[in-house]
C-alpha cells in the first residue's frame, strides 16, 4: 500500500519542520507531491514538486531532491514555504489562533495525475496548558499569552504592523518558547480609533507597566518584538519609556513614520515622503522602497528618534530586498547615532533577497500585497527560498536575544 507519512506527528506548532515521506511507490517512477491550505480570509495556497520515487520505491523530501513544480533541489520544508495564494497580493491571515492552520499534502502519479495517498499536517499556535487572555485594561487592547508552568517568565510586548487590527500567530508562538507575551493593538480594533491622527506613546507605557506588574512577569525590564511602522514606535518605547531591556525592531526606521508621535509636551512629526521617488514596477505595482528620505539629514531630523536615549539592549534586522522602504539604510543609521554616543548594545543583521514581511518559520512569502498607507498595491520584495532562510534564521536569534538580555541581571 501506498503510504504518505508526516514525521515525527501530523500535529505540530507552526514553527516547526517536518519530515514529509512517501512508501510503496513503483521504484524509478514519478510523483507529484501538492500541498494546500485555507487562510481565514477564505484565501487558498498552494506548492507542488515534481520527485522519481528511489529504488526501493520512497521518497524522502529531506534527502530526495524535487526535479520540478514550485521548487527544485533537497528542501524539506519547501510544500510549505512555497505555498502561493490563488488570489494575487495576498498574505496568509489566520485570524484564530485557537485552531491550527491545516495543510493538505497529496502523492500523485506523475504521469496518469491518479491521486496515490494523502494525509494532513495540523500546524498549531498554541501549546498545550498555554492561557490566552484578550485584555480590555483600562484603555489597553489586545491578548495576554501566557506559557504552562510556574514562572516567572520573561516578558515581551508584541507589535504587529501598519493597517490595524490585531496579529496573534507570532505572539502564541513566541509564548509557546517560555515568554509571556501581550500581543498590542494600536488601532482599528474594537474600541479604538479607526483612524487616529496621532499615535500616543503614554498608550504603550500604559501597556509596559501592566505587564511588568503581572505576577507571571519576571522583571526588572521586558522586551518588545517589532516590524515595519511598529518598529518606529518600538524605538520610541525604548528611547522615552522606563523598564525596557530588550528591543527587536524588523525591517523598522528609525524615525517616526506615518503618524504625529505624542508624548506628554513632545510631538515627533512624520518623516515627509518623496513622492516622486516612487515607482511602478513593469507587472504595473508601486515600488515605494526609496519614498521616504535619509533621517538623518539636516531637514528630516526633527523626525528622528533619539534612540542615544535609550538604555536597552537593541536587535535590527534588516531585508536587503525590502521593497517596503529601505531597511538596510535605517538600520545601518540607527546603529551610527548609537556608535557615535559611545554605545555598544545593539546588533545588526541583514538579509540578501529577502523581503519585507519577516515573519515566523514556513510562513509563505508575500512578495507584494495591498498597503494601508499608501492605499494601493505595492510590492514587498524577495525571494522565496532566501526570505524563508532569513525567517529561519531570525527567529533563533530572537528568541536568543531575548532570552540573554530579558533575565533578573539584565538593567
Amino acid at each position: 500500500a501506498i503510504r504518505l507519512k508526516i514525521l515525527p506527528s501530523i500535529h505540530c506548532l507552526f514553527d516547526k519542520m517536518v519530515r514529509v515521506k512517501v512508501e510503496g511507490l513503483t521504484p524509478h517512477k514519478p510523483v507529484e507531491l501538492r500541498s494546500k491550505l485555507v487562510d481565514d480570509k477564505g484565501v487558498t495556497f498552494k506548492a507542488s514538486a515534481l520527485y522519481k520515487a528511489d529504488e526501493t520505491g520512497q521518497v524522502d523530501v529531506c534527502s530526495t531532491p524535487s526535479l520540478g513544480g514550485s521548487y527544485t533541489g533537497v528542501e524539506s520544508m519547501g510544500l510549505f514555504w512555497n505555498l502561493a495564494p490563488d488570489a494575487p497580493h495576498s498574505k496568509l491571515l489566520k485570524k484564530d489562533v485557537l485552531s491550527p492552520i491545516r495543510v493538505d499534502l497529496e502523492a500523485l502519479n506523475g504521469e496518469t495525475g491518479e491521486l496515490l495517498a494523502s494525509e494532513s499536517n495540523e500546524r498549531g499556535y498554541m501549546t498545550e496548558g498555554m492561557k490566552r487572555i484578550p485584555l480590555q485594561e483600562g484603555r489597553i487592547r489586545g491578548v495576554l499569552f501566557i506559557p504552562p508552568g510556574n514562572g516567572p517568565f520573561p516578558g515581551i510586548v508584541d507589535l504587529y504592523t501598519f493597517g490595524g487590527g490585531l496579529t496573534e500567530p507570532r505572539a502564541s508562538l513566541l509564548a509557546s518558547k517560555g515568554f509571556v507575551v501581550l500581543a498590542l493593538a494600536y488601532y482599528r480594533y474594537q474600541d479604538l480609533p479607526k483612524n487616529p491622527k496621532n499615535l500616543d506613546l503614554e498608550y504603550f507605557e500604559e501597556a509596559v507597566t501592566y505587564l511588568r506588574k503581572r505576577p507571571e512577569v519576571k522583571g526588572p525590564g521586558i522586551g518588545i518584538i517589532s516590524i515595519s511602522h511598529s518598529g518606529g514606535l518600538a524605538l520610541s518605547m525604548a528611547s522615552f519609556l522606563s523598564g525596557i531591556s530588550a528591543t527587536v525592531c524588523i525591517n523598522a526606521c528609525n524615525a517616526n513614520t506615518g503618524l504625529p508621535l505624542h508624548y506628554k509636551d513632545i510631538v515627533v512629526p512624520p518623516l515627509p515622503p518623496v513622492m516622486k521617488n516612487v515607482k511602478t514596477t513593469d507587472s504595473g505595482l508601486l515600488d515605494i522602497r526609496d519614498a521616504l528620505p535619509d533621517p538623518t539629514m539636516k531637514e528630516h531630523r526633527a523626525s528622528l528618534i533619539p534612540i542615544e536615549r535609550a538604555t536597552c539592549h537593541f536587535l535590527f534586522a534588516a531585508s536587503e530586498d525590502d521593497r517596503n522602504w529601505n531597511s538596510t539604510l535605517f538600520a545601518s543609521r540607527a546603529a551610527e547615532t548609537l556608535t557615535n554616543h559611545g554605545k555598544k548594545s545593539f546588533e545588526v543583521v541583514t538579509y540578501p533577497k529577502a523581503g519585507h514581511f519577516l515573519e515566523v518559520p514556513y510562513m509563505p512569502h508575500c512578495p507584494s500585497g495591498f498597503h494601508a498607507a499608501v492605499g494601493s498595491v505595492v510590492v514587498f520584495g524577495g525571494q522565496p527560498k532566501a526570505h524563508s532562510e532569513a525567517q529561519l534564521d531570525l527567529w533563533e536569534r530572537v528568541q536568543e536575544f531575548f532570552k540573554s538580555h530579558l533575565d533578573n541581571k539584565s538593567t
